[in-house]
């Protein structure tokens, strides 16, 4: 993955067969603290005309259309919306709009880009010649099934795996590492679980080829990342998106 920067707004950037993924960061937007700057979420209880407002600043970084983001209201489950075209307009860009509870996204719609919403959990995207999909991955959604529907949904070759709590970080109890442990060693270490391995192990185990993580701890880069655990429940949102690219919008994907 590199660094990218255009007015402002940074994001690590990861290509994909046929297809772009952004992970974006707190930086760069118009929101106080404590979602100071780049809050990206609707239901932080940040204002939403500094929300709006930046969603605007990282569509426009990015090359997007505001309207055609598909986006959804993570519950930590499994559950993927499928889209075969972009919508007329998108909650992502009208605040306000009823919006569906589902934790990914799943499209082959040249112009529509698929987000998820994080600030601990892993954003996950995927591409393969059935299109490709935005996974939000927390340890609840990992251990439903999500990574394998999302695979499935798409045939997936390829996957990057954003930032997220990494394993310095993220404490858990041993209800949750129990529901891992057929994964084999090295996912936890005295309490603390590797997300990102457990979800590349699992990427593997639903046969994507190859990949990408971002190698970054959203918990202990303050400057950088929102994050839940860190900040105590009140913290703006980064996303995660991905769309296809200009050749696959014109030739199609696959």
């Amino acid at each position: 993955m590199e660094w990218r920067e255009e007015n402002g707004i940074g994001w690590l950037e990861a290509s994909l067969p046929g297809a772009r993924a952004a992970f974006s960061t707190r930086a760069g937007g118009v929101s106080s603290a404590p979602f100071a700057s780049l809050n990206l979420g609707a239901f932080a209880g940040d204002e939403m005309a500094s929300v709006a407002r930046n969603r605007e600043r990282l569509a426009g970084a990015l090359g997007l259309a505001p309207s055609r983001v598909a986006v959804g209201r993570q519950v930590h489950g499994s559950k993927l919306a499928t889209h075969v075209a972009p919508p007329r307009s998108s909650p992502f860009a009208t605040l306000g709009r009823p919006i569906p509870e589902v934790d990914g996204h799943v499209t082959a719609e040249p112009g529509l880009a698929a987000l998820v919403l994080v600030a601990d959990c892993l954003p996950v995207a995927l591409a393969g010649p059935g299109g490709i999909a935005m996974l939000h991955c927390g340890w609840r959604g990992l251990a439903g099934g999500i990574v394998a529907r999302g695979v499935e949904a798409i045939d997936a070759t390829d996957a990057a795996i954003g930032p997220g709590i990494g394993p310095c970080c993220y404490e858990v109890g041993n209800e949750v590492l129990e529901v891992f442990a057929g994964l084999g060693d090295g996912i936890a270490a005295e309490g603390m679980l590797d997300l990102t391995e457990v979800a590349r192990r699992l990427l593997r185990e639903a046969g994507v080829q190859r990949v990408e993580t971002a190698g970054a701890c959203t918990s202990c880069e303050s400057e950088r990342f929102f994050s839940h655990r860190r900040d105590g429940g009140r913290t703006g949102r980064q996303a995660g998106l991905v769309w296809l690219d200009e050749k696959s919008a014109l030739s199609g994907v696959g």
